[in-house]
């Protein structure tokens, strides 16, 4: 019997759930936090969503304090947004979860480009295609290399001088 919980790709087609997750890479924020970084999106919206992502285990609530007789909760990614399963993704859904990310990185962009100055260079705005011939083993340690890399900065914690930056790879065998 099939299971009825959404998979991963299935909770991520959905635009505002990919801009949330998205949202607290590599940080905690509460739902307000999270108005603020997505203020495109009704607040009806953005807790249905939240909830959502909640209850499938994507977000993790890390922290929680009473305000005016409301909880206020500051949530993380959980442990359901791993990327383990993908290979019970079918060619339709992750044709999906490619477009939903593709489309995310248009959205960042327009953002990026409506700011009132912008300077490509000094803020490190880069996108480039490199081709590899790599064997599975090499792909391995690639990946390893590329995990031990990525780590070492997303350790880094918020501080002055310091801007976030998001850092986003596509993987894929040519052909």
């Amino acid at each position: 019997m099939a299971s009825s919980r959404p998979s991963l790709a299935e909770l991520l087609h959905q635009p505002v759930r990919w801009r949330i997750v998205q949202a607290l890479i590599g940080r905690t924020l509460t739902t307000a936090e999270l108005a603020e970084h997505l203020p495109d999106v009704a607040a009806t919206t953005l807790y249905r969503h939240v909830g959502v992502l909640a209850e499938a285990g994507v977000l993790t609530v890390v922290a929680e304090r009473r305000i005016r007789g409301t909880v206020e909760r500051t949530y993380a990614i959980g442990p359901g947004a791993s990327d383990e399963g993908r290979d019970g993704v079918d060619p339709d859904q992750l044709r999906t979860m490619f477009t939903v990310f593709v489309a995310g990185l248009a959205g960042d962009l327009d953002r990026y480009l409506s700011r009132d100055e912008i300077a490509p260079e000094r803020d490190g705005i880069a996108f480039r295609q490199s081709a590899l011939w790599l064997s599975d083993a090499e792909l391995a340690e690639f990946m390893a290399a590329l995990g031990q890399l990525l780590g070492r900065f997303a350790a880094n914690e918020p501080a002055d001088g310091r801007t976030r930056r998001i850092v986003s790879t596509v993987l894929m065998p040519d052909g």
